[in-house]
């Protein structure tokens, strides 16, 4: 019976470590171009508890745009710790053809899916995720971006990944502006 019991304590301590190392939420997210290559990534309590924090200090809309910039931002650096997407660089073309780059079809709907998660959580109080939205200039330059709108004002925003390396905070534009070709400053 002793040697029993110390089983079931070893089984109950694992299984007690195993709740506690468990991963909070897990997504798919794609990348090298064209989301050719996908990959899981497990974003954990911890983590996921540092994005609440950020997003409940935001008091208003414009607060809540600056602070899911911000957390797009973190989602990705914790995606390139997992993934080989910390390679990524702004753009299209200063990534070398690295194993992780990533173009605007993987960003928008990576980001998309970063909001999805977030709002699954009920974390996006002033906004609402949409479907990606796609911008056509010059006939040939297409260029994609996740979108969100505003509950209060119903004005929409994109949410744009794609202009910086990873890990650093998207660009997030009215969307008749980044229609119009609106780039962040620097980009």
């Amino acid at each position: 019976m002793p040697r029993a019991a110390a089983s079931i304590n070893v089984f109950l301590a694992l299984f007690a470590w195993s709740a506690f190392a468990a991963r909070a939420d897990e997504v798919t997210i794609c990348y090298n171009y064209g989301c050719y290559t996908k990959a899981q990534v497990d974003y954990s309590d911890r983590q996921l508890d540092r994005l609440r924090r950020l997003l409940a200090a935001a008091g208003d809309a414009a607060a809540e745009r600056e602070a899911i910039a911000v957390a797009i931002g973190r989602m990705y650096g914790i995606a390139g710790e997992q993934t080989p997407v910390w390679r990524d660089k702004g753009g299209n073309y200063a990534d070398g053809g690295e194993n992780g780059q990533m173009d605007c079809i993987d960003h928008s709907t990576n980001t998309s899916i970063f909001l999805r998660l977030l709002q699954s959580h009920g974390w996006l109080r002033f906004h609402e995720v949409l479907e990606p939205i796609r911008r056509t200039r010059f006939f040939v330059a297409v260029h994609w971006a996740a979108r969100v709108r505003d509950r209060g004002t119903q004005q929409a925003y994109v949410v744009d990944s794609w202009y910086f390396d990873n890990g650093r905070p998207a660009a997030v534009f009215a969307v008749e502006e980044w229609l119009a070709g609106k780039r962040p400053d620097g980009a």
